[in-house]
């Protein structure tokens, strides 16, 4: 079936669904992973974006009801040079057209994907629409300059749990039926595990399949949870996840964060790397096209190694605004040498804005899991 992608500044790809018919809008980006698709969609950090892959194959090992990162599909559209419509994977349940169709997501395939990728380098990641319904190219660059801009967006509150939930042994544990009192009486193994709190801005599963493997018992919090209700807890550590848009709307969150400098150890990820930073009076800014991949080069600059991270992020700190704040950056990115992680001098925090979970990617930065337990042994 014909489609059509039109971006905000005049450029339009034709191309065919896959799903059938359909059409979405949002933010285009690219992502240079070989493989875990399906990581890709279900990560909520993708929540109003379309993802176009670079790798050219997709859909070659179909689906399957673990490799997910969410309970649901977060993208707006998935973009694909070329679609395999049959699989070949003994852990495959399905196929990604039906997986995509079963939620209600567009796929597309026959576009030039490297075009459009060298295009947004370029350009810059912009807003745009796909549709099967529509085809006249002006009018869907119309209705592209009218989407919300990224920058701006509070999307953490769209994908954050309304339930606190613990994880255990690989999945959410919700309450039966009346709401968890959220206290220090709600650690089942205090003295026997370190109890974690990890605040859930578009949280991604493996992210709690690490902090589960690390021995920690998780208790996951909405993201906006006041401090108050956190030092009622009383947890030996807090945990700041990744999450999709701007930090700066997530007003909520960056005074939370300040209330909690101090209180106890803090390990913050993506999105919670960024708050972590306006919270200690950082500033952070827009990327031109974000670093969204698994092969992206961070050196550890406490170590000397150079690491193979998986990102996805649109949004960095500035590492100038930390400059006369206690702050040690540890990580900086090789292809352009924006911030990648710090520490503070005087309090038991560090944070990274990549993803040392790894879903996918390489395993290269699983040792900070580590130096969180490391950091509470300590505090």
């Amino acid at each position: 079936m014909k489609a059509l992608l039109a971006l905000e500044d005049g450029r339009t790809f034709p191309c065919r669904s896959f799903t059938g018919p359909g059409e979405s809008w949002g933010e285009v980006v690219f992502n240079t992973s070989m493989t875990g698709y399906q990581e890709v969609l279900t990560d909520p950090s993708y929540k109003g974006q379309m993802v176009t892959m670079t790798y050219p194959l997709i859909g070659n090992y179909g689906v399957n009801h673990d490799d997910i990162e969410s309970k649901k599909i977060q993208v707006a559209a998935f973009i694909v040079r070329e679609y395999q419509h049959s699989p070949s994977n003994f852990r495959s349940t399905a196929t990604l057209a039906d997986y995509l169709k079963d939620q209600g997501i567009i796929g597309v395939e026959d576009l030039d994907t490297r075009a459009l990728t060298r295009h947004i380098r370029k350009t810059g990641a912009m807003r745009a629409v796909i549709s099967t319904s529509n085809l006249e190219p002006e009018s869907l660059i119309n209705r592209a300059k009218e989407i919300p801009d990224m920058t701006g967006q509070d999307l953490a509150k769209d994908v954050t749990t309304h339930t606190p939930y613990y994880w255990k042994s690989g999945k959410p544990i919700f309450p039966d039926s009346k709401p968890m009192i959220l206290d220090h009486s709600i650690w089942q193994h205090r003295g026997d595990k370190r109890s974690v709190v990890a605040f859930d801005f578009g949280i991604k599963f493996n992210i709690l399949r690490c902090l589960d493997a690390s021995g920690f018992e998780v208790v996951v919090v909405p993201a906006e949870t006041s401090a108050e209700t956190i030092k009622a807890m009383s947890p030996d550590g807090i945990f700041l996840s990744n999450g999709p848009g701007d930090p700066e709307p997530v007003t909520y969150a960056i005074s939370t964060i300040q209330e909690l400098v101090g209180y106890r150890p803090i390990f913050g990820i993506c999105l919670g790397h960024q708050l972590m930073g306006l919270a200690l009076g950082g500033k952070t800014y827009k990327l031109k096209f974000g670093h969204r991949g698994a092969n992206q080069p961070v050196k550890n600059l406490l170590t000397g190694k150079i690491e193979i991270t998986s990102q996805n992020h649109g949004f960095a700190v500035d590492s100038e605004s930390l400059n006369g704040k206690d702050i040690e950056i540890t990580h900086i990115n090789l292809n352009d040498n924006t911030l990648e992680g710090f520490r503070h001098l005087k309090h038991p925090i560090f944070t990274v804005q990549y993803h040392p979970e790894a879903s996918p990617g390489p395993h290269d930065a699983k040792y900070l899991f580590e130096n969180f337990t490391a950091l509470m042994d300590t505090h």
